[in-house]
């Protein structure tokens, strides 16, 4: 485990499938970001708040979240549908059309975001920024009680690497096996 800087131990890429669940933490934690700003525009405004929580939104779901999913599209699910476990391949396309729905909500809600950013507005579509935040989290509530378990059942070592691998070398970052 690497220590961050905040001093939480975050895990290495050695250990994937933890880096996965680490991020769907990051993600609720930026859908509760978007929560709150909700309630705090009403009554603040695009306040220096507004622009920091609008900025942190964004740089989270424009970069980190981009990552996750790729991630999960083009080295998890392959993974999962290759160990052959019965129903995989219906997860797979489910969870993969749940990404495009987020990702159809983001580029609607990224906008709207910039504008906060910047001070040059101060309010958000309530619907949308709420669907958006209710896709998050039932998404992540789905892969942490299904997705998650089944990739620590089905995959081995040697699958395991191959995972980690591929996702430090799509932050490149250099993979190494922790002490």
């Amino acid at each position: 485990m690497k220590a961050s800087l905040l001093g939480a131990a975050a895990p290495g890429f050695d250990r994937p499938l933890e880096v996965l669940e680490a991020c769907h933490g990051r993600i609720a934690r930026q859908c509760d970001t978007l929560d709150k700003l909700l309630a705090h525009l009403p009554a603040h405004g695009a306040d220096a708040r507004a622009q920091q929580a609008a900025r942190a939104v964004l740089a989270y779901f424009d970069i980190a979240a981009v990552h996750h999913h790729d991630d999960e599209e083009r080295n998890l699910f392959p993974l999962l549908k290759q160990a052959g476990a019965a129903g995989a391949r219906d997860l797979v396309e489910t969870l993969t059309l749940e990404h495009e729905g987020q990702a159809l909500l983001w580029r609607s809600l990224r906008g709207q975001l910039q504008q906060i950013e910047a001070g040059a507005a101060a309010a958000l579509d309530a619907a949308l920024a709420r669907r958006f935040i209710a896709l998050n989290r039932g998404h992540l509530e789905f892969e942490n009680t299904h997705v998650m378990p089944l990739a620590q059942q089905l995959l081995g070592a040697a699958e395991v690497e191959c995972l980690g691998r591929a996702m430090a070398a799509r932050r490149g970052v250099p993979f190494a096996v922790s002490p």
